[in-house]
């Protein structure tokens, strides 16, 4: 009962603050993490009244398979970009777009902690400094792509911006483990090759080929099915299979065996929308039935949010030297490699600013930094604030940024509530 109390709360909180903000022209995205802040264990969760509101981070966190699946649809929404014909002609701009301004980010944010590093040594130690340059190459894939939906958002800027923010994670996965493995070794005075080198290489390839074997046999499946809800439910059938096979993980001697669900299932997508010529209207049906997951993904991503962190002011002035210098490092990167690439002017002016929100990647590289002991702790803090920050401002700063791009069109009038406007302006004419 009260797990699905706790999830009706959840929704219905997430929909109802939508129509309050959108009074000042807010994302949506930026409603229901309000909403989730709102009923969390720092607002109505206080009460202490299990169902109402969520009483702690525990309490959150049993919702978390809600999560999984809700990155799932997004990482197959975003492998369903990759389609042939487009990467004939964005491509090889992508790639290089996504690994610079990638690049960029960590060189900035390591140089800029590393300085640190010598003003506070205690607060701010070399392997924190190196970790959190690792982490700033993230980008969230979730909060961006429902902005270019909510608003479907159209053009030079938004094409480039879906397969970077894919691109981005394979980028951030390999920079991460390379740099987290620097890091492992500054704590412990070791290095693990297998841990720098190996396992991320192995993490990756095996993410894509298992991808690609569920997408053939997502094909090979689809063609017994020819009802658009039989058709529906093997393609949402997919996607639970898909992040189910991404949790495992085992050792082959020295190698560890891991997949990433973000990767499997983006290349499930890319591998499906390739070879079945009715993929992008199955994608627009499963966009309309994901919509209550990605409602309450929003929220509990919100009701996740801690809080806490702003009780130590180093971990916050850390923090907002981390935000600036990340945030520069992706505009800069992004402005210098599209124009490199002889990119639009709309896509090296806007680009940038549409790759600053952060969230679950950061959030799980942070988690898996907490081996390092005290300074995995650090990482965790710094990286929580960060997230808190982009979280809320992020989609924001991206709806703007396509705004000016000029590729939110306006919404059309629906055809009964012009109808309904026309008649009462005749009314009004008839009064008169």
């Amino acid at each position: 009962m009260t797990v699905l109390l706790a999830l009706s709360v959840a929704l219905l909180a997430g929909l109802m603050m939508s129509r309050v903000t959108k009074i000042w022209n807010l994302p949506a995205v930026t409603a229901y993490l309000v909403a989730g802040i709102l009923i969390g264990p720092y607002c109505l969760g206080r009460l202490g009244i299990t169902g109402l509101g969520f009483v702690s981070a525990e309490d959150v966190s049993q919702y978390s398979i809600i999560s999984e699946v809700a990155l799932g649809f997004i990482a197959l929404a975003m492998g369903n970009e990759f389609r042939l014909e487009d990467l004939k002609k964005t491509g090889k701009k992508a790639v290089v777009v996504a690994v610079i301004q990638a690049v960029a980010a960590t060189v900035m944010v390591d140089a800029a902690l590393i300085g640190l590093h010598f003003l506070m040594p205690e607060v701010m130690p070399i392997s924190v400094a190196v970790t959190m340059g690792a982490i700033a190459a993230a980008t969230a894939p979730a909060a961006t792509l429902m902005i270019v939906k909510q608003y479907k958002a159209e053009g030079p800027v938004t094409k480039m911006l879906l397969p970077v923010v894919a691109l981005d994670d394979v980028v951030g996965l390999i920079v991460f483990a390379v740099s987290f493995g620097i890091a492992k070794a500054l704590e412990h005075g070791t290095v693990d090759v297998f841990s720098v080198v190996v396992n991320p290489i192995v993490e990756v390839v095996l993410s894509l080929a298992l991808g690609a074997g569920l997408g053939l046999l997502f094909h090979w499946t689809e063609r017994f099915f020819h009802s658009r809800s039989k058709r529906l439910s093997i393609s949402v059938c997919f996607v639970f299979l898909a992040v189910a096979l991404s949790m495992l993980e085992f050792k082959i001697g020295p190698v560890t065996v891991g997949f990433s669900s973000l990767l499997v299932c983006m290349m499930l997508g890319t591998v499906f929308c390739n070879l079945c010529d009715f993929s992008a209207e199955l994608m627009d049906r499963l966009d309309r039935w994901t919509g209550p997951v990605m409602v309450l993904f929003f929220v509990l991503s919100g009701a996740g949010l801690e809080l806490a962190v702003f009780s130590s002011w180093q971990v916050v002035l850390i923090g907002i030297v981390f935000i600036i210098v990340r945030s520069l490092g992706k505009i800069s990167g992004a402005a210098v490699s599209s124009k490199l690439m002889k990119c639009e002017p709309t896509v090296q002016k806007y680009l940038g600013i549409t790759l600053l929100p952060q969230a679950g990647v950061a959030l799980g590289m942070s988690l898996k930094a907490l081996s390092l002991g005290e300074a995995g702790v650090i990482i965790r803090s710094i990286s929580l604030f960060a997230v808190l920050i982009y979280e809320l401002v992020g989609p924001l700063l991206t709806k703007i940024a396509l705004d000016k791009a000029g590729e939110i069109k306006e919404k059309p009038v629906a055809p009964r509530k012009q109808a309904l406007e026309e008649s009462k302006k005749t009314k009004r004419a008839a009064k008169k």
